[in-house]
């Protein structure tokens, strides 16, 4: 199909990735969280959006310079971490700067806006380096080595990524919301911001300290 093999290996390892924890799936949650079901699908479509430059950069070699050039991994790569460690810094203090009656006014304030969820969702995607040198090294392992265009096999492919992908985060969304019924106590909300500004910052950390494979 298209120059491509294993088609169902290929979608089950694609599950597999959906479902690890990481960057995309917490910031889906923690969107969905704040802003309900409009709200996590705008970030899982920025997601999704962030995943498509990342197929046509592995279709036409772009991922292979990051593979190959140190110094342009780590631009990628600090661009990368900063962006996470700035998310993480306005969480962080949002949990110790608000008063319980302020955090419960946070709580209550209107959700974002899905536009400017979709442009966070998809910076934080194509800022990672690690999802590029994935998509190179995943894509051609189900790529027939006498298929007549590889660029189509690799394009093929990286469109089911990005919609199997945003079905699965669209899935996690629907499911998650339902929780935001639960009125929390003002402390319970700054809870919630730390602990998710702690998450960016731990995922900012991992990112600075990632290495090309």
């Amino acid at each position: 199909m298209f120059g491509a093999h294993d088609f169902t290996l290929f979608a089950l390892t694609v599950l597999v990735v959906n479902a690890t924890p990481g960057v995309d799936l917490a910031f889906t949650l923690l969107a969905t969280l704040k802003g309900g079901v409009r709200a996590g699908l705008a970030a899982a479509a920025g997601i999704g959006a962030g995943c498509v430059i990342h197929t046509l950069a592995a279709a036409f070699g772009l991922a292979a310079l990051l593979a190959a050039s140190s110094a342009a991994f780590s631009i990628v790569k600090w661009a990368g971490a900063a962006y996470l460690l700035w998310l993480a810094i306005g969480m962080l203090r949002q949990g110790f700067a608000a008063a319980p009656d302020e955090a419960h006014a946070a709580a209550a304030a209107p959700p974002r806006s899905a536009a400017a969820l979709f442009r966070q969702g998809f910076t934080t995607n194509v800022l990672n380096p690690k999802v590029a040198l994935f998509f190179l090294a995943l894509l051609p392992q189900f790529i027939d080595a006498a298929a007549p265009n590889k660029t189509l096999a690799f394009v093929f492919l990286g469109a089911w990524f990005v919609v199997q992908g945003f079905a699965f985060l669209a899935v996690f969304v629907l499911l998650v919301a339902p929780l935001r019924r639960w009125q929390p106590r003002p402390a319970v909300t700054r809870g919630l911001h730390l602990a998710g500004g702690s998450l960016f910052a731990l995922l900012a950390a991992r990112l600075a300290l990632a290495e090309r494979t």
